[in-house]
């Protein structure tokens, strides 16, 4: 048969005595206190479960004990409880005044401890902020001398003297007009090859003077 896995943790233990012992521990709501001398009690009772070694049960009662939750409990009139949760006596004066002092301090470090993060955070926030914040240059400037750059003036309408064989022009062939060449001048039309090679004829108003290169 194989061994029991044993318990590796205080949560481990807390939550198998919540389980084992339910009228004695709690790990919601208000806890109760606990009996002087309980680790003997639970030795006993715990003799035969191999899951939990006595240091770690030990510890684990300690971490209990300590907590913020049954601190609270340690107050002037409550009784301590046994195993079976049944009364057994009334808590002392100095175990009231050592639980809270036990509190007061306990909620101190954390005060300060929880300060120091914060202090901490705003220093690297400030940090950051003077020295390794990225600089971003604006780039509208850019954009705008890019944008006018790229504009061109509208295309020069052919006049008489453009007319002629070898001028260059420009062909409104559908909604971009295409580089061409004048090859025939009639009655009827113009004829024009494109830097295809395509032959077409076209009416003047199709035509525009093409824009020298510079």
């Amino acid at each position: 048969m194989d061994n029991p896995q044993k318990f590796s943790n205080s949560k481990e233990v807390i939550n198998f005595l919540v389980e084992q012992f339910p009228t004695c521990f709690s790990n919601k709501g208000d806890a109760k206190p606990l009996k002087i001398g309980i680790f003997q009690d639970l030795a006993e009772r715990l003799a035969n479960e191999e899951r939990v070694s006595k240091t770690l049960l030990r510890s684990s009662l300690r971490h209990y004990t300590n907590s913020w939750r049954y601190l609270h409990s340690i107050k002037k009139g409550a009784q301590r409880i046994d195993l079976d949760g049944n009364d057994v006596a009334a808590i002392e004066d100095e175990h009231v005044e050592h639980a809270k002092k036990q509190l007061d301090e306990s909620k101190a470090k954390v005060a300060e401890k929880r300060k120091e993060q914060k202090a901490d955070g705003a220093d690297v926030k400030n940090t950051y902020k003077k020295k390794d914040a990225p600089k971003f240059k604006p780039t509208s400037k850019v954009v705008k001398k890019e944008q006018t750059k790229v504009k061109q003036p509208p295309a020069e309408r052919l006049e008489q003297q453009h007319i002629v064989e070898g001028t260059a022009v420009t062909v409104k062939i559908g909604k971009s007009p295409m580089p061409a060449t004048i090859i025939d001048v009639s009655k009827d039309g113009i004829q024009v090859q494109l830097d295809t090679g395509m032959v077409v004829k076209v009416q003047l108003e199709n035509l525009r003077l093409a824009r020298s290169k510079r």
